[in-house]
């Protein structure tokens, strides 16, 4: 059975698990979900067709699933999906899709959304993703597993951050980064591999080793960067890290990759 402040505004229609707790002052509108666990402090918003997976905590003054800053959007039933475990922290706004894009703004597993940070529509966010203090997310963004936005970060709508990627703070994406790699910069380019994270997350010496050889390879020697790719594709088939980098360069973009420093 949920707990619900006495304070607190449930339409109609939404859909409470198990144990769920909604605080005081908070608003859940008719087409939420809130999976088994839900806390929901004070004083939040959760809006269209929004749902929260299980064990998430939503903080005080959040606002999620608010239509999307797009003029394209004509109040289509679009969606937000956020998945369990997640940390929501004060502040924070996650708008749902665009018709034109994915129709869903979808937030993984395990995701730490710090202080006023910002999930615009469309964005794809995959699991244990930390966007650090008002770090901001334009529409389409891609985020892959592991990553982390440090303070400030500002992405630029449709560019793709890969796996295990470290953006440093203040910093301005307007291109796609690699897995593995941190960025860093007002128009933000490559710093190397993000060697920290690697080791904290458990990669083993072999293979930051051939992380370290395939970014090179990547970036330097003879050939079209397809051909460089290739021979990276090659030469360490048996490396699934490495062949992480291969594929993200394949898929493209919308956005340039963004390249190391001088």
């Amino acid at each position: 059975m949920a707990d619900i402040h006495p304070t607190a505004i449930v339409a109609d229609g939404a859909r409470l698990g198990a144990k769920v707790s909604i605080g005081p002052f908070s608003i859940i509108g008719p087409d939420v979900v809130l999976e088994d666990g839900v806390k929901v402090q004070s004083h939040a918003l959760i809006e269209g067709h929004t749902t929260v997976g299980a064990r998430t905590v939503v903080f005080p003054h959040s606002a999620i699933g608010g239509p999307p800053q797009d003029t394209s959007y004509q109040g289509e039933p679009t969606k937000v999906i956020i998945g369990s475990d997640c940390i929501i922290r004060e502040q924070v706004t996650i708008h749902r899709g665009t018709a034109r894009g994915r129709g869903e703004t979808r937030i993984g597993n395990n995701c730490f959304l710090m202080i006023s940070s910002h999930v615009a529509h469309d964005c794809v966010v995959a699991d244990r993703v930390v966007l650090v203090n008002s770090a901001t997310l334009g529409g389409h963004v891609q985020v892959g597993e592991h990553a982390i936005l440090s303070g400030l970060v500002a992405v630029q709508q449709h560019c793709r951050i890969g796996a295990h990627a470290f953006i440093g703070g203040l910093s301005g994406v307007n291109a796609d980064v690699l897995p593995f790699v941190s960025a860093i910069g007002d128009r933000a380019e490559l710093g190397g591999l993000n060697i920290v994270g690697l080791k904290r997350r458990g990669f083993d010496r072999p293979t930051i080793h051939a992380l370290r050889a395939a970014y090179k390879a990547v970036f330097e020697g003879g050939g079209t960067r397809e051909d460089r790719v290739a021979r990276v594709a090659e030469k360490y088939a048996d490396v699934p890290a490495v062949l992480m980098i291969v594929d993200f360069i394949r898929a493209g973009g919308d956005r340039p990759l963004c390249m190391p420093r001088d």
